[in-house]
């Protein structure tokens, strides 16, 4: 399904639930409370889709048609499960290098840096099902593509899959500028999970305390920040670099 597609109205919406079809979001009407609605909340949720409730001026402005009150966008990417995949590169012997993103919110940023993480040999990018810059064409045109070849991963519990990771024995690595350790002087083995934060406020709190190491890129300049798309790309460059272990 492309992104660009529309799906409205109580029937096509949940027949493309009910077949697993891979959807960016739903937007249903606020206050709407039914059997109907219900349903689709509890397939949603399985299926790690976003939920969101909106006012009907919104609705109204995406299509002038009757929508019933249930909008669904396509997704242009067909999503993996992050445990299933886990258990099949382990399988494999293949000790995956993930990377995760905690709440990037540009588009352009995702998509660029999903670029980079397949040039410097990412296994697959993990995102949360909220908070996060939709995956869309424009994400998968500034990935040159890269969207369609790299795994990606969308989860609903961003606690309980820091948890599963470090369960399954890839450490957590967070960039931070708050980090003692610095990211030139650091080794980055497999498996491993580099953690990226927000644009604007970094990492989360929950995020800060699940990782295993938190590293900075050393920036003796008197700006000593970076956008968040060139951070990555440094930071994926030295991990690349390194094969020993953590």
């Amino acid at each position: 399904m492309a992104n660009d597609d529309l799906l409205f109205g109580w029937h096509p919406v949940l027949e493309a639930l009910e077949t697993g079809a891979d959807l960016q979001k739903i937007l249903l009407l606020q206050g709407l409370r039914n059997e109907k609605s219900n349903q689709v909340l509890s397939q949603a949720k399985a299926l790690e889709i976003p939920v969101q409730f909106v006012p009907q001026q919104k609705l109204d402005r995406i299509t002038r048609k009757n929508h019933q009150g249930i909008i669904a966008f396509g997704s242009p990417i067909t999503f993996a499960n992050l445990e299933l995949l886990t258990s099949d590169f382990y399988d494999q012997g293949k000790m995956p290098r993930f990377l995760a993103f905690d709440g990037i919110t540009d588009v352009r940023n995702f998509g660029a840096i999903c670029r980079t993480a397949e040039c410097f040999g990412i296994d697959a990018v993990i995102v949360p099902s909220k908070g996060m810059a939709p995956i869309n064409d424009e994400a998968v045109k500034s990935s040159s593509g890269a969207l369609l070849r790299l795994p990606v991963c969308r989860v609903s519990h961003w606690g309980q899959t820091l948890k599963f990771l470090k369960d399954a024995g890839i450490p957590l690595i967070g960039m931070t500028e708050k980090a003692s350790d610095l990211l030139d002087k650091s080794q980055f083995g497999s498996p491993m999970c580099m953690v990226l934060g927000n644009e604007e406020t970094g990492l989360s709190t929950e995020t800060l305390r699940a990782c295993d190491r938190l590293v900075r890129i050393p920036m003796p300049g008197e700006i000593s920040s970076l956008n968040v798309g060139a951070a990555a790309a440094i930071a994926l460059y030295i991990a690349s670099t390194s094969q020993l272990d953590i």
